[in-house]
Formats: structure tokens, sequence, C-alpha cells
């Protein structure tokens, strides 16, 4: 079983700065793809950045030059800073971690519970 475990969320005033952290653990044999998504009030859930194993990365339009993702290959973590912070960023954000799985022979998606970030004044 693998668990994934979001930290870091809260309030923050447009402009200013948050920084999430998702921790991995349980039967991890190697975690592939991790990424963020987020899903506002009566949206769908999207993407807002990915992150490959080796490092290449991925971001929405609308976060492309404030947030940034990173990831501890070895302690199977993956952050998300997030700088200039807008109103229309406030979501539940989720973590994401595509974990292969010995047994099936196949990759397996894995979710967060998720944290809440508003930006509001």
């Amino acid at each position: 079983q693998v668990q994934l475990v979001e930290s870091g969320g809260g309030l923050v005033q447009p402009g200013g700065s948050l920084r999430l952290s998702c921790a991995a653990s349980g039967s991890i044999f190697r975690i592939d793809n991790m990424a963020w998504y987020r899903q506002a009030p009566g949206k769908e859930r999207e993407l807002v950045a990915d992150m490959t194993r080796g490092g290449a990365t991925n971001y929405a339009i609308s976060v492309a030059g404030r947030f940034t993702i990173s990831r501890d290959n070895a302690l199977n973590t993956v952050d998300l800073q997030m700088n200039s912070l807008k109103r229309e960023d406030t979501a539940v954000y989720y973590c994401n971690a595509g974990v292969w799985d010995t047994v099936l022979g196949r990759r397996v998606w894995h979710w967060g519970q998720g944290t809440q970030v508003t930006v509001s004044s």
C-alpha cells in the first residue's frame, strides 16, 4: 500500500508565496512521474505541474513562471513552490504519483488527500 501525504496549504494574500510538500510512503519500488493537481469549487481537477523521475517538468500555462515543482527521488517527496499567488489559484491541491507495482507489472497512480490553498486579502 502507498500513501501520499500533503502539507503546507493555508491562507495567503495575493502576491504572497506558499510551499506545498508531499511525501510518499509504503511499499515503493520506484516512483515514475510525480505531479500536483488542483480543483477549485465547481471546476474539474486540473494538472498544475508534473515532473519525471529524470527531472523533466511540465507546467500549466496559468502557473508557468510563478510555480516551481521539485522532487527528491531518494526521499520520495515532491514539492511545489508557489510565488506571486493570485485569487484564482485558490483550490484544493492534490499530490499524484505514478508508482511502479512489481506485482502487477505496471504503473499505478496514487493520490493524496488534498490540501487547501486560499488566496485572499
